[in-house]
Parts: C-alpha cells; structure tokens; sequence
C-alpha cells in the first residue's frame, strides 16, 4: 500500500474525550470531500472512541498507525453528506 498523503493533520494529545473527536470533526469540516486527515491521537481511551465516532459520521477509517511511544496516527477520509 503506498504512503497515506494527509491533506491536513491535527494534534489533539493535549485534549481528553469527548474534546478529542469534537477536535477532529471541527478539522475534519474544514476539509473538501475525499481529502485526508491525520489526526494525532493518544494510545488508549481517543483511539477506541474518535475512530467509532468518525465512522458513526460516515467518513471513512483508512489507517491507524501505533507510533510506540503511546500515541498513534489515525488516518481519516472525508465522505460527503
């Protein structure tokens, strides 16, 4: 699989859920439909609920990446309304 080119990326390791997803949905409204964003996320708790919440949405899940040092790389495509 080739590289996941994120078209924009947001750091929310600094924000506990609920924050975290409602970060991310602010990020993930700014973006065009089909453009990718990588989210900056904590190890535990916003890796379980930010990507359910995603897809309750309706975007899409591409890739979630463990960096190993107790934070990962979620990979998001927008699907339109």
């Amino acid at each position: 699989m080739a590289e996941i080119i994120a078209d924009e990326k947001v750091d929310v390791t600094d924000v506990v859920c609920p924050v975290t997803f409602v970060k991310t949905k602010v990020a993930l409204e700014e973006l065009e439909d089909g453009q990718i964003l990588q989210v900056h996320i904590n190890d535990g708790e916003p890796v379980q609920n930010v990507p359910r919440s995603v897809k309750e949405e309706g975007h899409k899940i591409l890739k979630l990446i463990d960096n190993g040092d107790g934070t990962c790389e979620l990979y998001i495509q927008k699907i339109g309304e």
